[in-house]
């Protein structure tokens, strides 16, 4: 037997089907968003200071089980880790954006609107829904971790920034058509706080209480395999949202959708086999190489749809290839995660990192 068959036939039922369960949940969106009068519009009319709760609920519940699966004291082993924590700033900060801004250019020329929306995408670094397909694909839990805390303090700092240099500096420097962002730090950081915050605070007390109260035996082999389910039940339930919220634009423009989704698929596989390749070149395991290719290729559809949608307009260009990103990343990551699982037995001879 595979290393990944023994892996896949450990899976529950609902672990083990997740890719027709996702398929059932986007399908279901899309056609709610387009045929259920004003369901759309009520979706997004509930908000918090610019916040969609249906969207926060799904990912709040979706994270917490899997932080609350994170050993905090093992996080000091992660975080001295180098091999793994330069690449990672390297790949989010670096190729991430600058390989969006060129794919975005090279098959989007005639389409300014789009292309702003996709380099936009690509300057949104995944914190929430990336820790979900790591735990999916074996990937090493503390280490998921401190790369999304890692990224949500990069991203309040540089989002503007970045934003500011691929839209404007760039283009401008190599003669083409600028465009401009209006984005706070805070409008960033109540992103990070709502979506990464909230339920890491939550999954660290939930360890901290609960070992304290009962020990750690307890809290692994009773409580967390009750809850476990729970985050892939917010995760159907974050796709169904999303997907309704934006239903009407996807299924009325197809042809816009294939042309926004051919570089976001080329992006995607390129992040993700080049983390692979660099994870593997410094000599990270498997579950360590896994994170960090999960983590370079996710990005943070919420805040990116956000964006778009507050400098352009819900009914913008820009705003509608923000949606398709979550389109198009969410099957595509889920077969990645079976991909890793493949190549998990190429790993066998490096040796896994030792946390104290």
């Amino acid at each position: 037997m595979t290393a990944e068959a023994g892996v896949v036939g450990k899976l529950s039922t609902l672990d083990r089907f997740l890719p027709v369960w996702i398929a059932v949940a986007m399908v279901l969106g899309l056609l709610a968003g387009r045929w259920i009068p004003g369901l759309g519009g009520a979706l997004d009319a509930v908000r918090v200071d610019g916040i969609s709760l249906p969207i926060a609920l799904g990912l709040l519940v979706m994270m917490y089980p899997v932080l609350a699966k994170v050993r905090y004291d093992r996080l000091g082993g992660v975080t001295a880790d180098r091999r793994l924590l330069w690449p990672s700033l390297v790949l989010n900060w670096l190729i991430g954006p600058a390989l969006m801004f060129a794919l975005a250019w090279l098959l989007l020329p005639d389409l300014p609107e789009y292309r702003t929306g996709l380099i936009i995408v690509g300057l949104a670094r995944c914190i929430a829904m990336v820790v979900i397909w790591n735990d999916l694909a074996c990937g090493d839990r503390e280490a998921a971790a401190v790369l999304v805390a890692l990224n949500s303090v990069f991203q309040v700092v540089m989002f503007g920034v970045l934003g500011w240099f691929y839209l404007a500096v760039l283009p401008g420097w190599l003669g083409l058509p600028q465009a401009g962002l209006s984005v706070s730090a805070w409008q960033i950081a109540k992103s990070v706080l709502v979506f990464l915050g909230l339920p890491l605070l939550a999954g660290y007390l939930s360890r901290r209480l609960g070992e304290r109260a009962k020990g750690r035996a307890w809290y692994e082999s009773r409580f967390l395999p009750k809850i476990g389910p729970v985050a892939l039940y917010g995760l159907l339930f974050t796709i169904v949202v999303l997907f309704a919220l934006q239903g009407g634009q996807i299924t009325s423009r197809p042809l816009d959708v294939a042309r926004i989704a051919l570089p976001l698929l080329v992006y995607f596989g390129l992040m993700w086999a080049g983390s692979y390749a660099v994870g593997k070149a410094v000599g990270l395991s498997y579950e360590r190489t896994t994170t960090l290719a999960f983590t370079a290729a996710g990005n943070n559809f919420e805040l990116a749809i956000a964006v778009a949608i507050a400098t352009f307009g819900a009914a913008s260009g820009q705003a509608l290839a923000g949606v398709v990103g979550p389109l198009i990343e969410v099957p595509v990551l889920v077969a990645l995660v079976y991909v890793s699982l493949a190549l998990r037995r190429r790993f066998a001879a490096v040796p896994a990192e030792i946390s104290p």
